[in-house]
């Protein structure tokens, strides 16, 4: 527990950890997924957008 109590109050600790890790470039799937989530949002904004347009014209 003292451990905890001594990396939550400077965060030297986490630092050190950070700067040890490896670079992992990002897997062929994590890219895909990523991208798909942009084009998802995107559309769905637009969409939400253009129904709001649809419905309630007065308000733009």
């Amino acid at each position: 527990m003292a451990t905890d109590v001594k990396t939550a109050k400077n965060g030297s600790n986490l630092t050190d950890e950070i700067g040890k890790m490896e670079y992992e470039p990002l897997l062929p799937v994590e890219k895909k997924l990523i991208l798909w989530s942009l084009i998802l949002g995107t559309g769905l904004l637009g969409f939400l957008y253009w129904l709001s347009v649809a419905l309630f014209p007065g308000g733009h």
